[in-house]
C-alpha cells in the first residue's frame, strides 16, 4: 500500500506565463511580480538619489538590479516560508537586543592620571642647632655629591 504525500499540490506554484498563445519564456510566481515592482521602485529612487539620471542605460540597468535582487528574495521563499514570514523574521533580526561588546571598566590607563609640571620637594629635617639645605643637583650624581 502507497500513501501519497501532498507535495504535489505544492509543487504547482501560482504562475503567470503571460497572454495566451503568447507566454513569456520564463516562469515568475505572482509574490515575485509583487517583490520585483516594489524593488524596481526602490531602485529607480536610489538611482535619482545618487544624481544619475532618468535614461534608457540607467533604467535598463535598473532593471537587471531590479531582476537580481527579485531573484535574491525569491529565493529565499516559498510556500512554507512565505514572504511575510521572512519580513518579520528579517525585522526582529535587526531589532533584537545585542549584547554589549564594550567593557566597563578594566585594564588600567594612565590617561586620568594628573601630571605637574614640578615634582614635589621633600620637606627638609631639621637636626639639632645645624641648618643644613640640601641643593638639587640635576644629572648623575657622584658618590661624593651623594654624601654631602
Amino acid at each position: 500500500m502507497r500513501i501519497r504525500t501532498d507535495d504535489e499540490v505544492y509543487r504547482v506554484d501560482a504562475v503567470w506565463l503571460g497572454p495566451p498563445k503568447a507566454t513569456f519564456p520564463w516562469r515568475a510566481r505572482y509574490v515575485a511580480w509583487g517583490v520585483g515592482v516594489v524593488v524596481f521602485l526602490i531602485t529607480m529612487t536610489v538611482e535619482r538619489w545618487m544624481g544619475i539620471g532618468f535614461g534608457f542605460f540607467s533604467t535598463g540597468w535598473g532593471l537587471v538590479v531590479t531582476v537580481l535582487i527579485t531573484r535574491f528574495i525569491c529565493s529565499r521563499i516559498s510556500h512554507e516560508r512565505p514572504l511575510g514570514a521572512v519580513l518579520a523574521m528579517w525585522s526582529r533580526e535587526l531589532t533584537a537586543p545585542r549584547e554589549i561588546s564594550a567593557g566597563e571598566g578594566g585594564a588600567v590607563s594612565a590617561t586620568r592620571v594628573r601630571v605637574n609640571a614640578q615634582r614635589p620637594r621633600p620637606k627638609v629635617k631639621k637636626r639639632g642647632r645645624v641648618k643644613e639645605h640640601r641643593r638639587e643637583v640635576s644629572g648623575v650624581r657622584t658618590p661624593t655629591q651623594a654624601r654631602a
